[in-house]
């Protein structure tokens, strides 16, 4: 059962939509100051400068063409900063998946790590590991089965 929720978590759909949502909307802001702040000022310079700058009028209808072309920059600053930080990464990870590669390094197993404290606790009281009735390569502690 949790096999099959990682599996649907994973799927590209479920992520691409949870990206698209949350790092999105929160990442929106951000860009959306730097262009109000930097772009808009320089295209409205670039556009003839003043209050009117990245506008035209025709017959008594202003266009602002510069504030379609801030939103074109915020959309775009936006859609690169979720690709690259976000599905990349996570087309990686997926890829790995698929090819059965591990996401990162494999550790000592617990068991690993109880032998590691045993022997620890057995040499810290000045005897040695003895071995064990169980298997070849296991030792026991002094006293114990």
């Amino acid at each position: 059962m949790i096999k099959g929720f990682k599996d649907f978590l994973l799927r590209g759909n479920v992520v691409d939509l949870a990206v698209a949502v949350v790092i999105g909307a929160a990442f929106t802001a951000v860009v959306g100051s730097f262009t109000d702040s930097f772009l808009k000022p320089l295209i409205g310079l670039i556009g003839g400068g003043g209050v009117d700058g990245g506008t035209f009028t025709v017959n008594g209808q202003t266009f602002t063409w510069g504030a379609f072309v801030n939103q074109v920059i915020t959309f775009v600053l936006t859609a690169a900063v979720v690709y690259f930080v976000v599905v990349v990464p996570m087309k990686k990870i997926i890829e790995r998946r698929k090819s059965g590669e591990e996401a990162g390094p494999v550790g000592p197993t617990q068991v690993e790590l109880l032998v590691e404290i045993r022997d620890l606790l057995v040499a810290q009281q000045g005897g040695a590991p003895r071995p064990d009735p169980s298997g070849p390569g296991t030792t026991s502690l002094p006293g114990r089965l």
